[in-house]
């Protein structure tokens, strides 16, 4: 395996080199960016784990004022703090962190797996050594900027990274940082690697260190595998190891509970092959440019609306055990997207998710009913398809196609071919005419408020904002096209109250 720097990565690095060269500091690059580089794997926004021997605190802080950057101590009590810069519209965080144990072997013990105990000094990446001038051949990490030759692997992780396995350096790796049981998976399905044998074991043994856990640490790692294209294999195995409920409790009342004849999963299995469904649509969509610019449009930080919407299909019948009925022998759970909704505003506080994450996935699982009950409507109005994007806004696209996915998920014999094509007419038609709408200029206000207040002498109350919405949906359908016949609408419905 070659590992080559890109040349936009040697740009920002070389100011850093620069700036340890000039203070005598020996930096020593480490982790996951050598093992993307060795995958020939590029990150939208790198970063790069550095250790120094001592004084990582005081040399980054330095550092970010030369910069002109971002700094923030990490762990004061072992050395540790991140330069952030921005440069040429890309984010690059640079961590530095004082050696752990007296040797860098023994450092990179402490690493959590093999993959990632991989380190480069890094005065290697601009003084390679010089050619021989006797070698008649160029010699490979010489004259081909190959630095994989100058890699410290002292625990076998290029072995394992050739053979896609994700392997603990030690045994100690997950009471050490529990939060490790969940990078393992994320980084399996990432990637697509295997865990050993020893590590699944462990991982087992371990899991209920995760209650210790950060909220904002687990959120970072469940992102990290929506963010895949492979979060309903890794949910299959977390699940199955009994480290998912953990994360997760409200998901053991969802098992065994069977949704009748339209269905034929229970409600726990019915939301794993959602997740399925939907990230098979994904990819059957990769070509859909307005589809997966959609999907790819970041929400907070530098999570993306495709990992939220997982999220979403993860939560989306999570409200089903708290309103299960049984009536006249049949199994209703009516009201169980609003009883999901406050289910999943609580789980939002608990990831630490963004008012806008929240908002988004409150959406989501309060509205992913309403395509299937336009889909059931023997004409579907101009009325209907208004109230539908006024209600869900920007994640229309989004309670669409979970909708679409959820209803691949439900196969039971009551389901109909006919019922299932139209169910998918409609949503391609709806996803459509979103995108068509917003390149659509929206047509001004035909009155407001204050037009209301003094044609009709009222005093401000939710009177006047019914009848806005009234007149807006009116004239979205065509109905009403003036300001005379906007009142005229608004003296109706003032003569109704």
């Amino acid at each position: 395996m070659m590992l080559k720097l890109p040349p936009e990565y040697k740009n920002i690095l070389k100011e850093v080199y620069t700036f340890a060269k000039a203070r005598r500091v020996k930096l020593t690059l480490v982790g996951g960016i050598l093992r993307d580089l060795l995958l020939g794997r590029k990150k939208e926004n790198p970063d790069f784990d550095f250790v120094i021997k001592k004084g990582a605190i005081g040399f980054g802080r330095n550092l970010a004022k030369k910069l002109r950057a971002g700094y923030v101590v990490l762990d004061k009590e072992h050395g540790a703090c991140r330069v952030v810069k921005k440069n040429n519209g890309k984010i690059y965080t640079f961590d530095f962190t004082d050696f752990r144990k007296a040797t860098l072997e023994k450092d990179l013990l402490h690493r959590d797996f093999t993959i990632n105990a991989l380190a480069l000094e890094f005065e290697k990446v601009f003084t390679p050594a010089p050619l021989q001038k006797a070698t008649p051949v160029k010699v490979r990490g010489f004259s081909d900027g190959d630095l994989s030759f100058s890699l410290i692997d002292p625990y076998s992780g290029q072995k394992d990274l050739k053979e896609r396995i994700i392997r603990v350096v030690s045994r100690k790796s997950f009471c050490e940082d529990p939060l490790r049981v969940l990078r393992a998976f994320s980084l399996s399905s990432i990637f697509g690697f295997t865990l050993d044998k020893e590590t699944l074991r462990l991982a087992k043994k371990e899991r209920d260190k995760l209650t210790g856990v950060s909220f904002e640490r687990i959120r970072d790692e469940l992102f990290k595998v929506f963010s895949s294209q492979n979060a309903h294999g890794c949910f299959v195995k977390l699940d199955k190891l009994g480290i998912l409920k953990i994360i997760f409790p409200e998901i053991k009342k969802m098992r065994g509970i069977g949704q009748g004849p339209y269905h034929h999963l229970d409600v726990w299995q019915h939301t794993l092959e959602a997740i399925f469904q939907l990230e098979l649509l994904i990819q059957e969509t990769k070509n859909n440019k307005q589809i997966q610019d959609f999907l790819n449009e970041t929400i907070s930080s530098d999570r993306k609306r495709k990992a939220l919407l997982k999220l979403g299909a993860f939560l989306h019948d999570i409200g089903k055990p708290a309103a299960l009925r049984r009536e006249k022998g049949k199994t209703i759970f009516h009201g169980h997207e609003r009883i999901g909704m406050r289910m999943a505003e609580e789980i939002c506080k608990r990831l630490k998710l963004s008012n806008d994450e929240a908002g988004s996935l409150k959406t989501i699982v309060l509205w992913h009913l309403r395509p299937g009950y336009m889909a059931d409507l023997e004409k579907l109005t101009p009325r209907a398809k208004f109230r539908y994007f006024r209600d869900t806004g920007r994640e229309a696209v989004s309670v669409l196609l979970l909708s679409l996915a959820d209803q691949r998920a439900t196969k039971g014999p009551l389901t109909t071919r006919k019922s299932r094509i139209r169910h998918e007419r409609i949503v391609f038609a709806l996803i459509r005419e979103f995108f068509l709408r917003e390149k659509e200029k929206k047509a001004p206000r035909l009155i407001n408020g204050d037009c209301l207040i003094k044609e009709f002498q009222l005093e401000p109350s939710a009177l006047i904002g019914k009848i806005l919405s009234e007149v807006e949906e009116l004239q979205a359908i065509g109905k009403i096209k003036t300001k005379n016949e906007a009142l005229r609408i608004a003296a109706k419905l003032i003569g109704m109250k």
